[in-house]
């Protein structure tokens, strides 16, 4: 179990990365975020879920293994039936364009798992009901899966392997007691589950709940009921990637389901930035949208994040920006910002592990931008701070405005100060780098 304190994004501490955050408030009134686990350089995820819980949304704990993949029996166990993921037969835009890219190899392509692969767990997602919390999972082989805990943080027993394939299960139990099962990649499922919560009947499967080509989806289902109409999250690709979460709503939890938008869009959190996946929950008389960012110049090392939304009277939700503030408020003046909290990059930028437990900003280039959303005074800012090293030159912009600019030059990591002028407010802040070579941002504070 590790506690961790902190309001910012990234949620978590560095070494705990948990991409694919579904938060649920459960009867204690603790949120509980249950997501994959990011351990490794090659692969999503890994072979084990930790849970996340938290009272505030600033007092953190990371819990111990709550599943391990080694101990679900019917992993690429022959003896178990297997249920088909991604119906090749049925091509979307998406397959058309991965099978193009590997029209020399088509059989390789789709059958690329072939070789042995270890346990991994995919996106799961939990609920509880009668006292008893039932998390639901997928993995590698495209089985899905559900165990049972008497505790919402597990540890999770008793495995019982669903009748369908694919990944990415989703969980809701709708106001008259009835729960249902979503899952699915480019087209999605959903199912009346039995009282058990452990069992279906496949006759009652409902395909193409949303899909890539009316809905844009591509993975990662959640399912939320507010003011009576259902909204469908997911991993959006309206924006040629699925980076963004989007929604749908209907007026029933099998749909039908209209495509209304995007909530909040990970692209430029890394230069490898990919894919997203996430969830909506109201916590304390607060919206917020649960999703992860990348890191290191890789897919993999997603962190958790959230943002405030708001539930507008049409029941629409409006499109948010990623910020580094997270669930707290602005960053205020002499308030130090980690460089790892910046919420956007564009350029060579990424945050970088420096092999001593923490991170910051490098292999910057000259003309990147990197952004931190918000920064707020009642006061002017007139300075400006930066632990840095290397050489070059950074424009400081304030709300598109340029504030001030700051010249260096060191071989060794220093703080350098500079002057900048801006008037009181609430800003979002942009370090422009005009000229770079070998630099490396640790740390900014404006005053």
């Amino acid at each position: 179990m590790k506690k961790h304190v902190n309001m910012r994004n990234p949620l978590l501490p560095l070494d705990v990365h948990v991409p694919d955050g579904e938060a649920h408030v459960m009867p204690d009134g603790k949120l509980y975020i249950y997501g994959s686990y990011d351990n490794r350089d090659d692969v999503y995820c890994s072979t084990e879920y930790h849970v996340v819980s938290t009272e505030d949304l600033e007092h953190w704990t990371v819990h111990d293994t709550s599943l391990r993949g080694e101990d679900i029996p019917w992993f690429d166990n022959p003896d178990y039936p297997h249920y088909q993921g991604i119906d090749w037969s049925h091509p979307t835009p998406f397959i058309l364009k991965m099978l193009a890219e590997h029209a020399d190899d088509k059989e390789a392509f789709e059958k690329q798992d072939d070789q042995p692969q270890p346990p991994l767990l995919f996106a799961p997602d939990a609920i509880e009901k009668d006292g008893k919390y039932y998390l639901y999972f997928c993995m590698k082989d495209d089985s899905e899966g559900v165990a049972v805990s008497d505790h919402p943080e597990g540890p999770f027993a008793d495995p019982v392997q669903l009748p369908c394939g694919g990944i990415d299960p989703a969980v809701f139990i709708d106001d008259d007691g009835q729960a249902y099962l979503y899952w699915g990649q480019l087209f999605s499922h959903g199912v009346k589950l039995n009282p058990d919560m452990v069992s279906f009947d496949r006759k009652n499967i409902v395909d193409d709940l949303v899909t890539e080509e009316e809905h844009f989806f591509h993975e990662g289902s959640s399912m939320r009921k507010i003011n009576g109409r259902y909204y469908y999250l997911y991993a959006d690709m309206q924006r040629g990637k699925p980076t963004a979460l989007g929604y749908s709503i209907g007026d029933d939890p099998l749909g039908p389901f209209e495509y209304r938008g995007i909530i909040v869009d990970n692209d430029g959190c890394d230069p490898a930035s990919w894919n997203n996946h996430g969830s909506i929950e109201c916590f304390r008389g607060q919206w917020y949208v649960f999703y992860h960012r990348c890191s290191q110049g890789t897919q993999q090392h997603r962190r958790l994040c959230c943002e405030k939304i708001t539930i507008n009277p049409d029941g629409t939700i409006d499109e948010v920006k990623m910020t580094s503030q997270g669930a707290g408020d602005p960053f205020g003046p002499s308030e130090t910002i980690k460089g790892y909290q910046a919420c956007q990059m564009s350029g060579t930028v990424y945050i970088g592990a420096d092999g001593k437990g923490s991170e910051h900003l490098m292999n910057i280039s000259a003309g990147d931008e990197v952004y931190f959303r918000y920064v707020k005074s009642d006061q002017p800012f007139s300075s400006i701070r930066i632990s840095l090293k290397g050489k070059g030159k950074i424009s400081v912009l304030m709300n598109g405005k340029e504030a001030g600019t700051l010249s260096f030059d060191l071989q060794d990591a220093k703080e350098v100060s500079g002057d900048i002028s801006m008037a009181p407010g609430e800003y979002e802040l942009v370090l422009h780098f005009d000229e770079a070579s070998d630099t490396e941002i640790y740390d900014v504070t404006l005053g």
